[in-house]
């Protein structure tokens, strides 16, 4: 049963992950894994840069030490949920863009408020961070790359290696930043078509960024805690932009005015009831 509510968890994180605007590091932030999930990456990677330098003893004994029976379920949840779900999610943000980006709009702001309440202390200087990085988030991502046309080996590694980093971190999605490098559309229609090839590169790069960053961020949550959190709000918060359902929340980042407003706030409602019910059912399963 373990093993099966990690996939679960896998597969939510998973299905965040292919839409644009919604990052599968704030599932696992309401799900209350987030930080046994970075740390879990932390000592993966450990063994990994232990293997490259070919300290072999050092490698095996690092590897020993990761949560293998928490990740490797996790991971296999993710990878299911992109392959099962990229198609359909393709789908509905063509034919459904108000209303899908309505629901994730709501999906993230009661992320926030779940983030809010794991900070101990807030202090003016935690306020600030906040706020700085929610308005430095929003503008960052009003910016916007034209779709490249038949994209390098090369592009695809370097492309993973960024998204993974986002992917990881609530409030940037990972989709979003492929949409940002112009690569979205590109590595979504490898996951379409099984290119083997472009999806091995793609995840070798994304190797290489997780292992890149997953220690400092473990560091930070571990000495910085609530600060980091105070960030990673301020993050989801600025995202909020690119899930404004009105023109198009999931192909522009332009805020237009609401039109037929109704189901999309119906939707978004629902959306954030999910959330804290999840976050709810995430707090008494996270051991």
């Amino acid at each position: 049963m373990p093993h099966l509510i990690n996939v679960l968890r896998g597969f939510l994180m998973g299905s965040a992950d292919v839409v644009p605007g919604v990052s599968g590091g704030t599932i696992a932030l309401v799900l209350g894994i987030y930080e046994r999930l970075i740390h879990a990456i932390r000592t993966g990677a450990g063994a990994l840069g232990a293997l490259v330098r070919g300290r072999f003893a050092d490698a095996l004994g690092r590897a020993k030490e990761v949560e293998w029976r928490f990740l490797v379920p996790l991971l296999a949840g993710i990878g299911l949920a992109i392959v099962s779900l990229a198609a359909l999610i393709e789908h509905f943000l063509d034919e459904e863009p108000t209303n899908t980006a309505a629901v994730f709009l709501g999906l993230v702001a009661a992320s926030i408020v779940v983030a809010w309440q794991l900070i101990k202390d807030w202090t003016g200087p935690r306020l600030a961070t906040a706020a700085t990085v929610a308005v430095a988030a929003f503008l960052i991502l009003g910016l916007r790359s034209e779709e490249l046309t038949d994209p390098t080996t090369a592009l695809f590694f370097g492309a993973g290696a960024i998204a993974i980093v986002a992917m990881i971190l609530p409030g940037i999605s990972g989709s979003f930043i492929l949409l940002m490098l112009g690569m979205y559309e590109a590595v979504l229609a490898a996951v379409n078509d099984r290119d083997l090839v472009v999806i091995a590169v793609f995840g070798f790069g994304a190797v290489v960024g997780l292992a890149l960053f997953s220690t400092l961020l473990d560091r930070m949550l571990r000495d910085h805690h609530d600060t980091m959190m105070a960030g990673l709000i301020g993050l989801m918060a600025g995202s909020l932009r690119v899930l404004w359902p009105w023109p198009d929340g999931t192909d522009t980042a332009n805020l237009g005015s609401p039109t037929d407003p109704v189901a999309p706030v119906l939707l978004a409602i629902a959306g954030f009831a999910v959330v804290m019910v999840i976050g709810q059912l995430g707090k008494r399963s996270a051991d």
